[in-house]
């Protein structure tokens, strides 16, 4: 299995979780009130998971040996997707701030949760179609098997050494349940093995 394979297979688990979201920001818009135990599991998901451990690997493995073999980091692809990145955490950050200001009684806190719920999926979309269609592709082609193979382990780093060895599958199990609760299809990574993890 390729390093490109493993984020392409992340990509299909957050995208299940994304499906969830848009279920709860349309729900929140309609009722006019929030899943909030559901917002905070996504919440959660979304920062650790996709964040901490996904694009943990993409900016501290994958994207420094693209810019060593000559992607720019400020013009080059590899810029314009971290730079989306940080929008998205502004975007968690909303949500965040959203749930609290619901648990203190505020009352825009709804309508906070929505846009910025719908704004990160929006974004999230685009930006692992991006990864998908292009980046990867560039990757594949720009790595040898040696450099393939140390990011392999560089990636295995990030998940037992930074994170924990318990932390994958519990983020898995996390976007299970969410897909359980609202209705949506489970992709085949979110199985015991997923990612290239035993």
């Amino acid at each position: 299995m390729l390093p490109t394979e493993i984020l392409m297979q992340e990509h299909r688990v957050i995208e299940q979780v994304l499906d969830c979201l848009e279920i709860i920001a349309q729900r929140a818009d309609k009722d006019g009130k929030a899943d909030w135990e559901s917002v905070e599991q996504a919440i959660d998901f979304f920062q650790n998971f996709a964040d901490r451990c996904h694009h943990g690997k993409e900016e501290d493995c994958l994207f420094p040996v693209l810019e060593k073999k000559g992607f720019s980091p400020e013009q080059g692809p590899t810029g314009v997707l971290r730079n989306e990145h940080e929008v998205g955490r502004q975007h968690i950050q909303g949500m965040q701030q959203a749930a609290t200001d619901a648990a203190a009684g505020g009352s825009l806190a709804v309508a906070a949760l929505v846009s910025h719920a719908r704004s990160f999926v929006q974004l999230l979309r685009k930006h692992i179609q991006k990864e998908d269609q292009v980046l990867f592709q560039m990757a594949d082609q720009a790595l040898s098997e040696q450099e393939q193979t140390e990011l392999m382990e560089s990636f295995a780093r990030v998940e037992h050494d930074d994170l924990g060895p318990e932390t994958h599958g519990k983020y898995l199990e996390i976007a299970t349940q969410l897909a359980k609760r609202f209705g949506v299809k489970t992709c085949a990574s979110t199985s015991s093995n997923c990612c290239g993890h035993g």
